[in-house]
């Protein structure tokens, strides 16, 4: 398991810059807050080293990494009091091991769906993503 230089989750580009944020590395993995925020708080957990199946991990990595999914979900639900927390992972054309976590809520867009990869094309200040992940590493420490 290497880094691919062409994989947008290695290669920290300026696109990566342009779709999400890096909030801060997790155990074996790095997390993101997408930019397009439809889904407040939507962020990414992506796998540190490059990978594309969940099912080639070990048994501990594979631990490892759902445990990373899990905090982040906890974190986003508690700090944007979601209704639902919706997961996805897909990467068909993007082969590299990662967790897009959605907080879905009642009465807002798309609750009951599926989630939009990019919906309403909903961008925040950069004061306002600072102060959103702000409160995600606030939640993430007292876990």
């Amino acid at each position: 398991m290497t880094n691919n230089t062409d994989c947008l989750y290695c290669s920290c580009n300026d696109l990566q810059k342009s779709l999400m944020i890096e909030i801060c590395d997790l155990q074996v993995s790095t997390l993101f807050l997408f930019r397009e925020q439809t889904y407040r708080g939507r962020c990414v957990v992506a796998y540190k080293q490059h990978i594309n199946e969940l099912f080639e991990l070990s048994k501990t990595e594979r631990n490892l990494f759902m445990d990373d999914v899990c905090k982040v979900a906890s974190v986003l639900q508690k700090t944007f009091q979601a209704s639902k927390i919706n997961y996805g992972a897909y990467s068909d054309k993007l082969a590299h091991l990662h967790f897009h976590i959605v907080p879905k809520y009642e009465d807002e867009y798309g609750f009951g769906g599926t989630f939009e990869m990019n919906p309403k094309k909903n961008y925040l200040s950069e004061e306002k993503y600072h102060e959103m992940i702000q409160k995600i590493k606030t939640e993430l420490t007292e876990m």
